[in-house]
């Protein structure tokens, strides 16, 4: 697996500790989940403005 480098405020990392201790997981763990939600949403999101481009194209094309 590959090593990523990130810097973030001290408090923020902070925050992050808390959760993944919260929910007995490493931090490595809970960024990962993080970026995977953060990455399916935006798919999503972009699939929509597809979506949404795709129907004012096709009405001002009728």
């Amino acid at each position: 697996m590959a090593r990523v480098l990130i810097s973030m405020p001290e408090s923020f990392l902070g925050k992050i500790d808390e959760v993944a201790d919260s929910e007995s997981r490493s931090r490595s763990e809970l960024i990962r989940e993080a970026l995977r939600s953060y990455i399916t949403r935006n798919q999503v999101r972009r699939s929509g403005l597809a979506d949404k481009n795709a129907k004012i194209l096709e009405a001002l094309l009728d």
